[in-house]
Formats: C-alpha cells, sequence, structure tokens
C-alpha cells in the first residue's frame, strides 16, 4: 500500500496516519524526517541537504527525490508506506510518478482528509502538542491531562505558538493554494480518494481503511 496523505492543518492527519501505519504494518515518512535522518548518518546526499539548510535555503527538488529514493529502499518500506508532506507542486508530483515508475512500484494513492475551515479553526485554536513527542491534544477531541504531561511519552504538553486566528487563515490559504493543482494531477490519474473528516476519528479511520480496500480488490 502506497500512500499520499493530505489535509490542511488540524484535520487529524497524524492520528490517521499512525492509525493506518499500524493497520497496514507501513511506515509514515516526511520529507523533514528523511533530510535529517541523512544529515545524521553524513551520507553524501545529508551532507549536500545540510549546505542548503545551513543557508537557510530549501533543498532542491531532485536532491529530495535522491533522498526519497534512498529511504524507499530500506527494508520497512518493503510492503509499503505513508507519505507526509511531500509531494507539495506539480513538479514534485511528475517528478515522484517517473520515481516510482523507475523503482517499479505501484502508483501512489492520494488520500485527502477535508474537514470545514471553521471545525479546522476551533480545533487548532484549542489544540496543545507535547513538546517531545509531537502528539496532539485538543479540548474537542482529545483533551490534555490536568498535570499537562503526555500520555503517549511523558513530555510537557504545551500549546503551540502558531495557533492563532490570523496564522492559522494563513496557513489555511497556503494549503489551498499550493494543494490544489497536486490534487487534481491525482484525480487525473484515478488515484485519489476524498474523505469527511468531520466526523469521529474512529469514524474517519473506518472509512479510509473501506475506501482503500475497496481500491485494493480492483488492482
Amino acid at each position: 500500500m502506497y500512500l499520499i496523505l493530505f489535509g490542511a492543518p488540524g484535520v487529524g492527519k497524524g492520528t490517521q496516519a499512525k492509525m493506518i501505519s499500524d493497520h497496514y504494518k507501513i511506515p509514515q515518512i516526511s520529507t523533514g524526517d528523511m533530510l535529517r535522518k541523512a544529515i545524521r548518518n553524513e551520507s553524501e546526499l545529508g551532507k549536500l541537504a545540510k549546505g542548503y539548510m545551513e543557508k537557510g535555503s530549501l533543498a532542491p527538488d531532485e536532491l529530495i527525490l535522491k533522498i526519497i529514493r534512498e529511504r524507499f529502499q530500506e527494508p520497512d518500506c518493503s510492503r509499503g508506506f505513508i507519505l507526509d508532506g511531500f509531494p507539495r507542486t506539480i513538479a514534485q508530483a511528475q517528478g515522484l510518478a517517473k520515481l516510482m515508475e523507475e523503482m517499479k512500484l505501484p502508483p501512489f494513492i492520494l488520500v485527502e482528509i477535508n474537514v470545514s475551515e471553521q471545525d479546522i479553526m476551533d480545533r487548532l485554536l484549542g489544540r496543545m502538542t507535547c513538546s517531545k513527542c509531537g502528539a496532539d491534544y485538543n479540548k474537542l477531541t482529545r483533551p490534555a491531562p490536568e498535570d499537562l504531561i503526555c500520555t503517549d511519552c511523558g513530555g510537557t504538553i504545551t500549546t503551540r505558538n502558531d495557533d492563532n486566528e490570523e496564522t492559522i487563515k494563513n496557513r489555511l490559504k497556503v494549503y489551498q493554494d499550493q494543494t490544489a493543482p497536486v490534487k487534481e494531477f491525482y484525480k487525473k490519474r484515478g488515484n485519489f480518494i476524498d474523505i469527511d473528516g468531520n466526523n469521529s476519528v474512529e469514524q474517519v479511520y473506518a472509512s479510509i481503511i473501506n475506501e482503500l480496500n475497496q481500491i485494493q480488490k480492483t488492482q
């Protein structure tokens, strides 16, 4: 199962990705994780990436795709994976499709979780995050414990500085502007699932698994 998980900030991507990862026994990987790992390992690609990051520049698509290729060849990716945070542009989507063809891997299925803008605002304005493991807590769906100690790892739960109304509105606009063309790219290929994220965590998860199972039956 080769998935790309899309969704605006606050729709519950992280929670769903973990559940899907556990269900299919595939890793959830992000470009940020891959870059940091390459840099830690001091690989040739990692050294190149570090040079860009130290200059405050974004790593070019070509370098990102090379690092992705390395990551896809690791043993835990043999059954598939969930890609988070990439692609964000048509050029990246085209490069990724070419890479999958070269590696003789099946095309990605893009899963987008959709939640109304007002609900996203309500979620993010009430969100808190573990400073250690990044787990999300929310007044509506997963209240933080009174002692603000993360139930997942024991870290400290804090409020993110960027979870304010003005910043959230800007992030939602950027998401819509950047991802609309990418969604169309996958829709044209028939590899797109639109999920209503306004339901409970369990209902959203069940909807995703049901849709993916239907696709598997036709492949």
